[in-house]
């Protein structure tokens, strides 16, 4: 199994902002792009971000297209997902998702994720 390092959550106000980082050891090696999702309390899991192994294209979820930007460095196994102008509907635990579901669980990833908490 490989472990996913996840970090740059905390607890923030509204209007703030917050950069996620993880690194999937051998992202690049295996050609892979990545997957953010969140999971707020009581709610089903919503996907809100990708990034292809070339670090382009991009794609948002629309709840958060324009405030959020993911990213990463060419042949880094690390993606940032940059969050500004943060809400209170931001609330979630944040997971990470190298490979897409099938690869990734071949490759064995596993995280925790990391809790974003805004408060109004």
């Amino acid at each position: 199994r490989v472990h996913l390092v996840e970090s740059g959550g905390g607890s923030v106000r509204a209007g703030e902002s917050l950069r996620l980082s993880c690194t999937a050891p051998g992202l690049t090696s295996h050609d892979c792009g990545m997957d953010y999702y969140r999971q707020a309390a009581g709610k089903q899991r919503e996907w809100i971000a990708s990034i292809t192994p070339d670090g382009e294209p991009k794609y948002y979820a629309d709840s958060v297209k324009g405030r959020f930007t993911i990213s990463k460095e060419e042949n880094q196994d690390t993606v940032y997902l940059e969050m500004v102008d943060l809400q209170p509907e931001d609330t979630a635990l944040y997971s990470c998702y190298p490979c897409g579901s099938v690869m990734g669980a071949k490759y064995g990833y596993y995280g925790e994720g990391t809790q974003v908490t805004v408060s109004s």
